[in-house]
C-alpha cells in the first residue's frame, strides 16, 4: 500500500489539528465535541487535498475518508470501589475494513497523545482510494 504522502507527514497532519482544535482546553468539554471533531476532519482533509493536488489538475488521484472519535476519560469518584478520584481508564477499539486495491488504496489510523493530560482520547483514521 502507497501511502498518498508519508506516514510521518500523516501523523504531523494529524497532529496539527488535533491542537489546533483542541487549542487551549483543559479538559472534555461535550458541548465543544462536535465543533473539535468538524475542525479536526476538515484540516486533514484539507491539507491532504492540498499536499496531493498537482498543479496541472484541480482534483487530487484519491479520494479521502476522515473519522475522528474523542473519548471522554470517566473520572471515578472518591471512594468509589478503592478510587481515589484518579483519571479512570476504560477500554476501547476500534477497527476499519474495506476491499479495494492493495496496491493504490489504504487506510492509517492513530491516536493523538495530547489529548490523555486533558482527559480524552482522541484518534483520527484517514482512507484513501486512488481514482
Amino acid at each position: 500500500m502507497t501511502s498518498p504522502v508519508s506516514t510521518t507527514r500523516l501523523q504531523q497532519i494529524a497532529t496539527d489539528a488535533c491542537e489546533s482544535a483542541i487549542g487551549n482546553s483543559e479538559s472534555y468539554n461535550h458541548s465543544s465535541v462536535a465543533a473539535w471533531n468538524t475542525e479536526i476532519i476538515n484540516s486533514v482533509l484539507k491539507a491532504l487535498i492540498s499536499e496531493t493536488t498537482s498543479t496541472t489538475t484541480s482534483q487530487p488521484p484519491f479520494k479521502y475518508a476522515v473519522n475522528s472519535t474523542i473519548i471522554q476519560h470517566i473520572t471515578p469518584s472518591p471512594g468509589a470501589a478503592g478510587e481515589s478520584g484518579s483519571t479512570g481508564r476504560r477500554g476501547m477499539h476500534s477497527a476499519m475494513g474495506a476491499y479495494w486495491n492493495n496496491d493504490r488504496d489504504g487506510m492509517w489510523s492513530w491516536k493523538y497523545d495530547g489529548g490523555e493530560k486533558k482527559g480524552m482520547d482522541i484518534v483520527v483514521s484517514i482512507m484513501w482510494v486512488a481514482v
